[in-house]
């Protein structure tokens, strides 16, 4: 037999039984999305005057009670919708939006890494000007506090706020659009399933 076949036979055979667990992926996603839509959602809403104002003045947007609006009402209802795998492909569509105005209008000054880590071959001039700054900030922690109570649930940091989670859940939810909310684990499925039988009827 041709090598190539072979392997080919071998890979289908391997590989095909795995296929019913094909929407386990898209639901883990689903699962890591939602709560931080929503969290992010849900900060918008209860601060929403803030928002408001951060959207206008800060980023200078046009319309900003909509667009906040709009941004919040994505990420909450989004978020929930992502849960349960409803729509899954329109809720993408505005939450990669929302993700690359984040990634652009907020973050794209500041570089790739969300915490200034020097360490890391994607640190710019502003995560180096930031090591100073942590070294004078543990200084004083440990001359007027008790740094290790202070430190005991995690050592100091400073956020860079760069674009590098913005990208990320925007590629996770880009994944989502293409795949959709996953076979047996969404109501996106099990709805389309009873309405091809409902049509088959």
């Amino acid at each position: 037999m041709n090598p190539i076949a072979s392997y080919n036979r071998i890979y289908d055979t391997t590989f095909g039984k795995l296929k019913p667990l094909d929407g386990v992926p898209p639901l883990l996603l689903r699962l890591f999305l939602a709560p931080v839509m929503i969290q992010s959602g849900w900060v918008k809403a209860t601060g929403f005057s803030g928002t408001v104002s951060w959207f206008g003045n800060t980023l200078g947007m046009p319309l900003p009670e909509v667009m906040a609006f709009l941004a919040t009402a994505a990420e909450l209802g989004g978020g929930v919708m992502l849960v349960a795998g409803l729509a899954t492909r329109l809720v993408a569509v505005p939450l990669m939006i929302t993700m690359l105005v984040a990634a652009f209008a907020v973050h794209w000054q500041n570089g790739w890494l969300v915490l200034s880590d020097a360490s890391s071959w994607l640190a710019n001039d502003r995560v180096m000007e930031a090591v100073p700054r942590k070294a004078e900030i543990i200084s004083i922690l440990k001359e007027h506090g008790d740094y290790k109570w202070l430190t005991a649930r995690g050592s100091v940091t400073i956020l860079n706020g760069g674009i590098e989670f913005a990208v990320t859940y925007f590629l996770m939810l880009l994944s989502l659009f293409f795949t959709g909310g996953g076979r047996y684990t969404s109501m996106d499925y099990w709805l389309a399933r009873a309405t091809k039988r409902s049509a088959a009827c």
